[in-house]
């Protein structure tokens, strides 16, 4: 299976990959939506370099995402070793595309850069305690990764989240020597296809369950999930994933506890990690 490009997907087949058969109105349109809409998660890298000052150029269009009150609250660590990725690959439940692909990032929420500065100024920063601010943190790091994900994805390259960095933070932060203040929020592998590796372009809900007009809900709820579902167990048997759908997907997810994967400790994790969270 191919990855069609934007450049040879109209507005009707994007929307179409995207939403199945509840294609929404057509309205503005232009190459930057079309590669939005094309994005899909890959995980199966060619060893391929990726082309000198890749990273340098990922991480300009990651600080250029918004950022609270300029803040800046987060980091990122470019990890190409591979002995290092293999030991992030065996935290993150051996997912194997860790140690393929060529660039490893651990998008970190950090406030410890400015509660140094404060420290340095003899400043009392009262704010650092409270769980606002390690959401703000985690948000920005969260707006970062996906600009990045953009801009890679721009140049050809592929992409895949990995939130099970959350499994085990405390590993992760004693790998990559974190101070307090800090934590690996997920990772991202970036890299090249390899061949015979191409997801196809998964549908989401249709908007009328997720777009909601002056309040929330949508009667019509039931029948949308519904007929999302059948959408989706279509989508899963063409990708030779039996028939799952998302109902019963999401209820496999998050109807046991064991599913969060030792991350219902996370609270206390991250308090030891330097976020009190009051």
């Amino acid at each position: 299976m191919d990855i069609a490009t934007p450049a040879t997907t109209s507005r009707t087949e994007a929307l179409a990959l995207r939403y199945g058969a509840a294609i929404p109105a057509a309205g503005p349109w232009n190459e930057h939506i079309a590669l939005l809409l094309s994005h899909r998660s890959i995980r199966g890298y060619k060893p391929d370099a990726l082309p000198k000052g890749t990273l340098e150029t990922l991480i300009a269009a990651a600080q250029s995402a918004a950022t609270s009150s300029n803040l800046q609250t987060w980091s990122a660590i470019a990890v190409t070793d591979p002995a290092k990725k293999a030991e992030f690959a065996r935290l993150s439940n051996n997912q194997k595309h860790i140690m393929q692909c060529p660039l490893f990032l651990v998008f970190l929420a950090d406030v410890s850069r400015n509660q140094r500065m404060a420290d340095a100024m003899g400043v009392e920063m009262e704010t650092m305690p409270f769980l606002e601010t390690f959401l703000v943190a985690a948000i920005d790091a969260a707006l970062a990764g996906q600009n990045a994900v953009i801009a890679a994805e721009s140049l050809g390259m592929s992409t895949v989240y990995i939130g099970a960095m959350r499994n085990n933070p405390a590993e992760v932060g004693a790998l990559l020597n974190l101070p307090q203040g800090t934590m690996g929020v997920f990772g991202l592998c970036v890299g090249y296809a390899a061949d015979g590796v191409a997801n196809a372009v998964k549908p989401r809900l249709p908007q009328e369950a997720i777009l909601f007009h002056d309040s929330y809900g949508n009667a019509e709820e039931p029948a949308l999930v519904k007929a999302y579902d059948e959408e989706m167990a279509g989508f899963s048997r063409r990708s030779g994933m039996g028939d799952e759908n998302w109902s019963g997907r999401v209820l496999l997810r998050m109807g046991k506890l064991a599913a969060l994967s030792g991350r219902d400790k996370m609270v206390a994790v991250l308090r030891g990690m330097g976020f009190p969270l009051k």
